[in-house]
């Protein structure tokens, strides 16, 4: 009885020894959780700027940071008589220089490139849903531990109202025409940011079925070497290209006009755009992973 005793005791101590020093399993970026995001996004509805859609989501995506363990702040603020609140959230704070991973929750107002429905909304499932979805399941799985620097996911709001009238924007007697500037929520981001950032990213209409993701022609090409090239190893060669093709006005420029390194990661080659058939169909699970995993891989190398 006494040998058993021993035998029981000592087999406890190894297999507590062994629970104490198991490696944690290693959180891998889910392209299909991903998706359910975008489904999320498309289950609230229509979601322009200062819209019940607008605040419903961005109450999502703070539920869903907190949930995953990041600090969550929001930045509010009116902008011509429209109330605007960014998204932020943050991890290894104070660690090391800032890299912001930005996207646009908001979608556009109004379907303007659809022929047959110009004035209807547009339900944004891949310009906008599908950077927010990436973004989110990074919050899940990126490894916090590696981090050498400190990480803003952003989730900026009055991306798409670009050179809309404000008189659709905001109807009313004496209501004032002028077009609305593209990217109102990222450049007040890039206003505030306490530091000099060591880089932003973009993510938009990277979710698109048939990826053909090339560099963009303002990015900072440093960084786009860096990102394609971890694209390479994974290899996603055919829907990372590292060529130019597109020029682009987005929620990155406001940050290249401050100094700071930024790239738009976007696929533009999307037949949808800006029209009523941006729907959750057109949106690919793999598309989101591919994504997702390179940036987690480049985040967690820096």
């Amino acid at each position: 009885m006494r040998i058993f005793r021993m035998a029981l005791f000592f087999g406890l101590l190894v297999f507590s020894a062994a629970c104490a020093t198991a490696t944690p399993v290693p959180k891998v970026f889910d392209g299909a959780r991903a998706y359910q995001d975008v489904l999320a996004q498309m289950k609230i509805g229509f979601r322009p700027t200062g819209s019940a859609g607008d605040r419903a989501t961005g109450d999502y995506i703070i539920a869903q940071t907190k949930q995953a363990g990041w600090k969550t702040e929001t930045q509010e603020f009116t902008f011509r008589g429209l109330p605007i609140r960014n998204v932020i959230a943050k991890a290894a704070e104070g660690k090391g220089p800032i890299i912001i991973v930005g996207a646009h929750y908001d979608s556009r107002l109004i379907a303007d490139q659809d022929k047959q429905n110009p004035t209807a909304p547009m339900p944004g499932a891949n310009d906008g849903g599908s950077g927010v979805a990436v973004l989110l399941e990074l919050a899940r799985t990126l490894d916090t531990s590696k981090l050498k620097n400190e990480i803003w996911l952003a989730f900026f709001d009055a991306e798409d109202n670009g050179d809309i009238s404000g008189c659709i924007v905001t109807p009313g007697a004496g209501c004032d025409a002028t077009p609305w500037p593209w990217s109102v929520g990222a450049a007040y981001v890039a206003e505030h940011v306490p530091s000099k950032p060591y880089a932003m990213i973009l993510l938009d209409m990277i979710g698109d079925m048939e990826q053909d993701i090339y560099y963009e022609q303002n990015s900072d090409v440093e960084l786009q070497k860096q990102i394609w090239g971890i694209a390479a190893k994974l290899g996603y060669t055919r829907q990372f290209i590292p060529q130019n093709k597109w020029s682009m006005e987005d929620d990155h420029t406001p940050f290249l006009e401050r100094g700071i390194r930024a790239v738009d990661m976007i696929d533009f080659d999307y037949p949808y755009w800006h029209t009523t058939q941006d729907t959750a169909d057109k949106v690919s699970a793999d598309s989101l992973e591919r994504v997702g995993r390179v940036m987690k891989v480049w985040l967690e190398s820096q």
